[in-house]
């Protein structure tokens, strides 16, 4: 999909409110990196005065004195210990937290983002944003604060005590460093860019992987390792030229700042040397001089390399408010209420869909009613909208024109949650989670006992392969399902649906993993269920339908054949084709 893009400006206004929640942190962190900056700037302070009264009046320096300003330099390193302990241990955690928040915000906003967000984003695009990209927010949000902070501190505490020692060379000193700044924007401007296109390469490899990974089994089966290497090899060469372009960047980076230090330490020494042989300057005010210039180009420095951290910050930033700023389309509207215990009365009135990114025209000014506890089958050929017809109930895409309601009420008057609640599915691709058996099916409805997910289990037909497994329950699935037969998850899967207990029924495809035996056992299961309940059946075996009520024959033209299996067979048209090709295939 295509990404908004930012300016920092932008993207720090919206990321200083994560700040506020630890703001007392943030305080102590900040008067801790001042407290630091203040032993740091003392010592040359110390040097001076040293220097100057040995070469005004040797004898008048004594042990006493040398030893007072000693020990006073050692209580502020002691300070300086522990301050710097504290921006190390809380700053980072504080850092962790912000971190931990922004990917708490973005896992929440992603699951209110619908299903065609996800149609037109890759998984490892997603997952690389909400994992790797907000790392480097740790260091930002810790760093970022501090570093600005404390070179403000250094940078106005020296020009006020260099100033007071000579104007001139002073002026010298820092009208390089705004010309070392603008340079170096200007490369880190470019640095932003790299680091983003690097981010975006990163992502496009993870999505490489992660399909070439998941479908591992069609790989081998068509012995395409090669084509999947030759795939990956483009992908990681091109993180390769990506990569290499910020190096050089980087590179140009650093030896501009290495440049301006020249300079700035010639200026000190040169003109700083004409000057005290002018008696301009003092030799102390020299040795000073001299040593609050190499800490305010060390700061000037550590701001400048801090500048990758920052760019990497800022990058991973853009790219969760990228994900933040992804419109929820499907969403609960002001006045929505909860949807207790439905009929299940569903009417579609002039109802037209069109997929919003293709605009794709699935079917227009339908009109079905069905009535509530009736068993109604949906057949017609692959693309005529079958699926799309089923996922408009439960809000998973919303109508482009028309209406929906069930019992009278417009869907979109309901809470999505309490309607799709009401709503059980079983989806043609079978999807269990990472965990147990138990676990699978108790999602379901979390927190139901064992006893409950049992006899949920026997009612679907799983029971009994169930316990035949080592574990039981407890046997562990593989990710996606993969330790178990097509057929056995598409039970678990509808044990899942027996366990919620809905008044409202979508079965997609939901015997077509199943063997004759098996098909023949959920069948029985499902009939059961699908007594005094709105169950919608979309099939492809037409002897899995033939005792529902009602059976629709939808095709892009929308609904042409309506009726009892019986008499659309005896109208000898699209239905009774189908029922003819089915035969003939057997």
């Amino acid at each position: 999909m295509e990404q908004k893009e930012y300016t920092t400006g932008e993207l720090l206004k919206r990321f200083i409110p994560y700040f506020k929640k630890y703001r007392g942190t943030l305080c102590l962190d900040l008067f801790c990196a001042a407290l630091t900056t203040v032993c740091e700037l003392v010592l040359p302070l110390i040097m001076r005065y040293i220097t100057n009264e040995g070469l005004r009046d040797l004898a008048a320096l004594s042990v006493r004195t040398i030893a007072g300003l000693g020990l006073l330099y050692f209580a502020l390193r002691i300070v300086d210990c522990f301050a710097s302990y504290y921006m190390a241990d809380m700053g980072h955690v504080m850092g962790a937290r912000i971190e931990t928040d922004m990917r708490r915000d973005a896992y929440s906003h992603l699951q209110k983002l619908s299903n065609t967000y996800y149609s037109n984003t890759k998984i490892g695009q997603i997952m690389g944003r909400i994992t790797n990209d907000l790392f480097d927010v740790t260091e930002f949000a810790h760093h970022c604060p501090e570093e600005f902070f404390i070179a403000a501190i250094k940078t106005v505490i020296s020009f006020v005590i260099l100033v007071r020692i000579n104007v001139a060379l002073t002026i010298l000193i820092f009208l390089c460093v705004p010309l070392m700044l603008l340079v170096c924007m200007v490369l880190n401007r470019r640095m932003r860019k790299a680091f983003s296109r690097q981010r975006n390469q990163i992502g496009e490899l993870n999505a490489r992987i992660e399909d070439s990974l998941l479908g591992q089994k069609v790989v081998k089966a068509f012995a395409n390792e090669d084509v999947e290497n030759d795939k990956f090899g483009h992908d990681n060469a091109v993180f390769f030229e990506i990569k290499k372009m910020t190096y050089r960047y980087m590179a140009l980076f650093q030896t501009s700042v290495k440049m301006f230090d020249g300079i700035m330490y010639l200026l000190v020494v040169v003109a700083g040397g004409i000057f005290m042989i002018r008696g301009q300057i003092a030799p102390g005010d020299l040795v000073a001089y001299m040593m609050y210039v190499t800490t305010l180009i060390a700061t000037v420095r550590r701001i400048i390399e801090f500048a990758e951290q920052f760019q990497r910050g800022v990058t991973g930033i853009e790219r969760f408010f990228q994900i933040m700023d992804a419109d929820i389309e499907i969403f609960d509207e002001e006045d929505a209420v909860e949807l207790e215990n439905p009929r299940g009365d569903i009417v579609f009135e002039d109802v037209s869909f069109a997929y919003a990114d293709d605009h794709n025209q699935v079917f227009e000014d339908l009109n079905l009613h069905i009535n509530a506890g009736e068993k109604v089958a949906i057949v017609g050929p692959s693309g005529g909208g079958k699926t799309t017809l089923c996922n408009l109930i439960p809000r998973f895409y919303d109508v482009s024109k028309g209406k929906i309601t069930i019992d009278g009420e417009n869907i979109r008057h309901f809470t999505l949650k309490s309607l799709r609640s009401n709503i059980g599915i079983v989806q043609q691709d079978v999807y269990l989670f990472s965990g147990t058996i138990f676990e699978n099916i108790v999602y379901g409805r979390p927190g139901a006992d064992r006893s409950e997910v049992i006899e949920a289990a026997k009612r679907a037909g799983a029971h009994d392969f169930i316990m035949e497994l080592k574990d039981g329950y407890d046997t562990y699935v593989g990710e996606r399902g993969v330790k178990l037969s097509g057929g056995q998850k598409q039970r678990i899967s509808i044990a899942r649906v027996f366990l919620k207990n809905p008044p409202i029924i979508i079965l997609d495809e939901a015997t077509s993993a199943l063997d004759n035996e098996s098909e023949f056992a959920v069948a029985r299961s499902l009939d059961k269920l699908s007594e005094g309940r709105t169950t919608l059946t979309i099939a492809h075996r037409l002897s899995s339908i033939r005792n529902a009520d009602r059976i629709l024959v939808l095709t892009d033209e929308g609904i042409v054949e309506e009726g009892k299996h019986e008499e659309l067979i005896a109208r000898e048209g699209i239905y009774h084709r189908f029922y003819e090709m089915a035969n003939a295939i057997r």
